[in-house]
């Protein structure tokens, strides 16, 4: 079983920041659960594009207001606490944060929670069993 609380993820390295969200890591691939999950904030005022080449991601927004637009054509989606969206076709995507969004994140293959954003807005297939 295992029994994890947000406080205890606070400035460790399951807690990653970038300039417009912080993700904490409840769940990562060496948790053995064959997906991760995490806390993701939004800092509110911010735009955020990703793409996930190699992960599908569910989403569900716990407190906020924002949007997420299919790039580059659309469409639009309104989030807002109780919303859910799912990334099942690796759709590349815009983030907007009205104000500050707190999301829960579930991502399959599991993160490894050495992952960062390349480039292209993409996280790279890791191998969990690669040390580093």
């Amino acid at each position: 079983m295992i029994v994890r609380h947000l406080d205890e993820l606070r400035g460790t390295e399951r807690e990653v920041e970038a300039p417009t969200w912080v993700s904490r890591r409840f769940l990562l691939a060496k948790d053995g659960m064959g997906f991760s999950m995490h806390e993701t904030v939004l800092h509110a005022g911010t735009e955020t594009e990703m793409e996930y080449k190699h992960h599908v991601e569910a989403v569900y927004c716990v407190e906020g207001s924002g949007e997420i637009q299919l790039i580059p054509d659309g469409p639009t989606y309104p989030i807002r606490p109780g919303t859910l969206y799912a990334l099942d076709g690796h759709e590349r995507h815009l983030l907007r944060a009205k104000s500050r969004l707190r999301m829960v994140c579930v991502f399959n293959p599991p993160c490894t929670g050495r992952e960062v954003h390349g480039p292209d807005g993409a996280y790279p297939l890791l191998d969990e069993d690669v040390d580093e």
